[in-house]
């Protein structure tokens, strides 16, 4: 049955597989499910917005799991769905920025909650790109971008997500407004880091199957007996600042029970207000808002989508089949989860992690779907792996590097591909965005070719693109900033 629904022998796939694939994406992006209720309850900056911690916890996981199940059965792709990073502190942001000017007199919330007045301009954005994605102008775009381009995306994803683990496993810190390399080698949060980054690369070095899920759990364990082993140490080695100021002896915890009870739903659930969000009165002050949502959705979609599958293969002939069903997924799982209570929902790029342990159908992202739904019962031992980010750094650096290989399909020699195309791969880390490095590409690619003498290979749809997004700059973006 499985095999006919997801055509898994047409991928050259099978159960085992997609499962191993689904808990390894899983695994990679199961952070989500706690940083994003701390960012959008202010619990992260110390700045309560005013949502309620559980319900956005509970809300993630349900917008997540529909996301992820739409994208199983509508596009039939690897690709798992939830509210996106980047997205979320935008939406903090915007809260704070209906916040102040509702403080200045220059709008009217009345017994509106900025929150729900950004969760109704989510929902707006959401709308918008249902109708977008139903439009089928991004099927002609994708068909409009160069065999370059795309790659190019791959490479910049790929250094995206590797720079994340970096980060994440806390290799790579900001001192000083700069980034600095941590020298700290002896602090067991790097241990654990270094420890599943080998695991993980020399497995998959021997072409073990499962290796970045091996890695992970191997950083797991590891993780769990320094806790408990490093407080019996003499006091010279567990007392040092490097030992007591890590995150393993700060925050990470060994999880003292299974299951738990999931947090109500109703603090967020439908509290939008989507009235006072396109009252006409208000209009003027929301709109730019929902078009920087609409063009972070978009595009941050757009790219996963380009980048995950140019890994995984499923790119044929410079076009993807069912991409308006991957994009609807994302567009439905964004209006679903604003009625919910969650911030923008978009595909994921640690996507990249399933497909590269094989994932090529919808079963991945089922399995995504499931595991989130599960997670709220389990979210115990789920909030002890994803709490505690240099266990799962690993994989990220490891999938980064494999798609950083596509670097090597990029036209080199034609100086008018390869600009934009550096653009998109240094943009895309640089931005800490996958719209805006995509923006960078996409307005220079034809300026580019029509002065090096090539226009005639420029499709029509990327001199509009272009425009486009110098106008969305110029006139929108700079305006909300």
């Amino acid at each position: 049955m499985l095999d006919r629904l997801f055509r898994l022998s047409e991928h050259r796939s099978n159960t085992r597989t997609e499962l191993l694939a689904g808990v390894t994406t899983f695994l990679t992006m199961a952070y989500i499910i706690f940083l994003q209720p701390a960012v959008l309850s202010g619990a992260i900056a110390g700045t309560p917005t005013g949502m309620d911690f559980g319900a956005v916890t509970t809300a993630t996981c349900l917008a997540a799991a529909l996301g992820c199940g739409l994208m199983a059965f509508l596009a039939r792709y690897p690709i798992a769905q939830a509210p996106g990073m980047g997205e979320n502190f935008f939406f903090v942001a915007t809260v704070g920025a209906i916040a102040a000017a509702a403080q200045e007199g220059s709008i009217q919330l009345g017994t509106t909650q900025p929150w729900q007045l950004a969760l109704g301009i989510v929902f707006v954005a959401g709308v918008l790109f249902i109708a977008v994605s139903l439009l089928g102008v991004q099927s002609k775009l994708l068909e409009a971008i160069s065999p370059s381009m795309r790659h190019a995306i791959a490479v910049g994803i790929g250094l995206f997500i590797a720079f994340i683990g970096l980060r994440n496993a806390g290799l790579v810190v900001v001192a000083g407004g700069n980034l600095h390399l941590n020298p700290q080698f002896a602090s067991p949060d790097l241990i654990v880091f270094f420890f599943g980054l080998l695991v993980t690369a020399s497995l998959h070095a021997l072409r073990v199957r499962g290796s970045i899920i091996w890695g992970i759990l191997a950083a797991t364990a590891l993780a769990v007996a320094l806790k408990l082993g490093l407080p019996w140490l003499p006091e010279s080695i567990s007392g040092s600042a490097v030992i007591k100021e890590s995150k393993l002896m700060r925050d990470f915890f060994i999880a003292d029970r299974l299951v738990a009870p999931p947090p109500p739903l109703g603090p967020t659930l439908l509290k939008m207000d989507l009235v006072k969000t396109l009252s006409f009165s208000m209009l003027h002050f929301t709109l730019p808002f929902i078009l920087i949502f609409l063009f972070m959705d978009v595009f941050d979609t757009l790219g996963t989508l380009i980048g995950v599958s140019e890994q995984a293969g499923l790119i044929r002939e410079g076009k993807l089949p069912r991409m308006k069903e991957a994009l609807l997924s994302d567009a439905i799982g964004t209006t679903a989860g604003a009625a919910l209570g969650t911030s923008t929902v978009t595909s994921f790029i640690e996507s990249a992690a399933g497909v590269e342990q094989g994932g090529r159908t919808g079963l991945t992202a089922l399995v995504v779907a499931v595991l989130f739904l599960l997670a709220l019962a389990f979210s115990p031992v789920v909030e002890m792996i994803g709490n505690f980010p240099p266990i799962t750094a690993p994989a990220l650096v490891v999938v980064g590097a494999l798609m950083a290989g596509n670097v090597t399909k990029i036209e080199w020699s034609n100086p008018a591909e390869s600009m934009p195309a550096f653009l998109i791969v240094i943009g895309i880390p640089l931005t800490y965005s996958i719209a805006d490095g995509l923006a960078l590409g996409f307005v220079s690619y034809p300026l580019v070719k029509v002065l090096a003498g090539q226009g005639r290979d420029v499709k029509w749809l990327m001199y509009v693109m272009a425009a486009v997004l110098v106008a969305y700059f110029v006139l929108v973006r700079a305006a909300a900033a």
